[in-house]
């Protein structure tokens, strides 16, 4: 058994997955680790890539995009770590990084899960950990409250943007680019459960965690950069659709159809009027990317619809 199994879910980010990669020799000097590249069937020359520049890395190519939670559970059913590292392909990581990382947990044996502070690629905080979500902490995100007061305690509640991100404390969820995970907290939890096909996955998993008795932590040092959401850039729809799509499954999982319903009747005006306000944007100044929002948040507008009659 090694210290570490970082596996990381790629979907065509050659370049991203390359350099980070390349930083992960660094990152762990002082600990025995294994890297497993899951590959969600990429046509950038991804694999191609891995298989010539980092022949050590265990690559798993998929013959189908089989999604984030089951590309990750194939890849930790093959780990031999003490812990387990979720790891985007785009995130660099600094010399040292998970050496940190693994002495922090080795010295708090209760704490199932780890996050640590990010950074954009300018090198600003990207805030990175967030409440479980509620009807209230949602229905202020999607109505955009949160965004007018982002210092505000309690109208920016969920994705916490009041704090700095400047001290070491207990947190609902650190963001899924860069988790730690004790091996004996993901197997009593559970995998990540696969019906999310993309987001909300590692929130479910933070949530069975706490509820296995776990405490789940961020850390202000290690400072990871994460370039943020590239393989989702790729597929407008995967991006705003199955957000929704994801927190619906996690509101039906956890609180049930009748509370799921609730949300979805708070939240439906808000969508359609994104969808209302992007149509007119696209009808006032030409702009085809603004069709494509609106089409997509009508989506969006007839799935939460649909789950409010869906018991």
């Amino acid at each position: 058994m090694c210290d570490l199994s970082i596996v990381i879910v790629n979907w065509n980010t050659r370049d991203l997955l390359r350099a980070c990669l390349a930083s992960l020799h660094n990152a762990a000097r002082r600990i025995a680790c294994e890297i497993i590249v899951v590959d969600n069937a990429s046509t950038d020359g991804s694999i191609e890539m891995v298989r010539a520049a980092f022949p050590r890395v265990r690559l798993m190519a998929l013959p189908e995009n089989v999604g984030f939670a089951r590309a990750n559970n194939i890849g930790f059913a093959q780990a031999q770590g003490r812990y387990f590292l979720l790891l985007n392909p785009d995130t660099w990581l600094p010399p040292g990084a998970l050496d940190e990382m693994i002495a922090l947990m080795d010295q708090m044996p209760n704490v199932g899960i780890l996050g640590p502070r990010l950074l954009n690629a300018d090198g600003s905080l990207q805030p990175s950990c967030s409440r479980f979500p509620t009807p209230l902490n949602i229905a202020l995100d999607c109505w955009g409250i949160s965004r007018i007061a982002p210092q505000n305690r309690m109208l920016s509640r969920f994705k916490m943007t009041w704090w700095a991100h400047d001290e070491a404390r207990e947190v609902d969820q650190p963001s899924g680019a860069c988790l730690l995970v004790r091996r004996e907290a993901w197997h009593e939890a559970g995998p990540l459960d696969e019906r999310f096909f993309m987001y909300f996955e590692e929130v479910d998993l933070c949530w069975r965690v706490r509820r296995a008795g776990w405490r789940t932590c961020f850390t202000p040092t290690p400072q990871i950069t994460h370039y943020g959401g590239q393989s989702s850039l790729q597929n407008l729809d995967a991006r705003i659709v199955q957000r929704y799509a994801s927190l619906v499954l996690f509101f039906r999982k956890h609180y049930g159809a009748l509370t799921t319903g609730a949300l979805c009747c708070a939240i439906t005006p808000a969508a359609l009027a994104r969808a209302l306000l992007a149509a007119i944007r696209a009808a006032t100044a030409g702009q085809r990317r603004q069709w494509e929002y609106a089409a997509q948040y009508w989506r969006v507008t007839t799935l939460l619809c649909s789950s409010m009659m869906t018991r």
